[in-house]
C-alpha cells in the first residue's frame, strides 16, 4: 500500500468528479421519461445505504484495503476469490468508461481518428498519473473540480440566456405514478453511477482523518445526485424526452443548441473539456 495521505476535501472532490464522469453525458434514467430526474434522486437515496455499509467495514479495518480484509472476514480461499472478482469489476468499469469518453471524442471532435488512438492517448495520461500516486491525483482533482464548475455555471447561464428551456417538456410529472421511477432507480441509477463508487473503498485507507469519512462520502454522493438531477432536468426541458432518449450524448446536444446574440454558438467542443 502506498505511503500517502489525502484530506477529506480531496476525497470529496474525487468522489464528485468520479460520480459525475460519463454519467453527465449519457441519457441517464431516460426510461422513466420526463421523470428521469426523480429516478436519479431515488438511486442517490438508495446508494446512501450502501455507503453506510462501506463505511462500517472501513471502521473495522481502517488501515486495510478491501482485498486484505476480505480474506480476514471470509477466509483465505473465499476472500481471494472475491478479491479477484472485485479486481475484474474494476477492470470492466475502467474499460467501459474509457470507451464512453473515446466515443465522445470521436463523435464530436475527431471523427476521422481511430478509436484505438483516442483510447491509447487517454490510457497514457492515466498511466502517468497513477505512477505519480494518489496525492497527485487528488491535487489534480482540486484543479479540475474548479474548472468543471466554472464551465457548468457558464453553461447554465448561457442556456437560460438562449431561452431554450421549455418546462412543458417536463410535464406531466408522475404520469404513471412512482413505480416506473422506482424501477429505473433500482435497475439503473442505483448501479450507475452511484454504486460504482465502491471503488473508493480502495482509497479510504489513505484518508488522513478517518472520522470524516462518513460525512464526506454522503455529501459527495448528495452533491453528485443533485448535479445529475439538474442536468437531466435541463436536457429534457431543452430537447424533450424523445430527442434526449435518441441522443447518444444529450448534454452536448443541449450545449449545441446554445445561440446567444447570433454569434455565440457551437460551444459543444468547448464544453467537452
Amino acid at each position: 500500500m502506498e505511503k500517502a495521505k489525502i484530506s477529506a476535501s480531496q476525497l470529496f472532490i474525487l468522489m464528485v468528479l468520479f460520480e459525475l464522469g460519463s454519467a453527465l453525458l449519457v441519457p441517464l434514467a431516460i426510461r422513466a421519461k420526463q421523470d428521469a430526474w426523480l429516478a436519479i434522486l431515488f438511486g442517490m437515496l438508495g446508494s446512501f445505504v450502501l455507503f453506510l455499509v462501506y463505511h462500517k467495514l472501513y471502521t473495522y479495518f481502517p488501515n486495510l484495503l478491501p482485498m486484505e480484509y476480505m480474506q480476514k472476514i471470509l477466509g483465505k480461499v473465499m476472500g481471494t476469490v472475491l478479491a479477484f472478482v472485485y479486481i475484474l469489476y474494476f477492470m470492466y468499469d475502467a474499460s467501459r468508461v474509457l470507451r464512453d469518453f473515446g466515443e465522445m471524442l470521436l463523435t464530436f471532435a475527431y471523427p476521422d481518428t481511430p478509436l484505438f488512438i483516442a483510447s491509447a492517448l487517454l490510457m497514457l495520461v492515466i498511466i502517468y498519473t497513477i505512477r505519480k500516486g494518489i496525492e497527485v491525483i487528488a491535487r489534480s482533482g482540486e484543479l479540475l473540480f474548479i474548472f468543471m464548475y466554472v464551465l457548468a455555471v457558464a453553461g447554465f447561464i448561457l442556456i437560460i440566456s438562449s431561452g431554450l428551456i421549455d418546462l412543458k417538456n417536463l410535464q406531466p410529472v408522475l404520469e404513471e405514478g412512482l413505480l416506473p421511477s422506482v424501477k429505473v432507480a433500482l435497475s439503473e441509477t442505483l448501479y450507475f453511477p452511484f454504486t460504482e463508487a465502491i471503488v473508493f473503498t480502495m482509497i479510504l485507507p489513505y484518508l488522513n482523518d478517518s472520522k470524516k469519512a462518513k460525512v464526506t462520502m454522503l455529501c459527495a454522493t448528495g452533491l453528485s445526485g443533485i448535479n445529475l438531477t439538474i442536468t437531466m432536468l435541463i436536457n429534457i426541458s431543452v430537447l424533450g424526452v424523445d430527442l434526449t432518449a435518441r441522443s447518444q450524448f444529450p448534454l452536448l446536444s443541449t450545449v449545441q443548441s446554445i445561440q446567444v446574440a447570433d454569434f455565440l454558438e457551437r460551444l459543444d467542443v468547448f464544453f467537452m473539456l
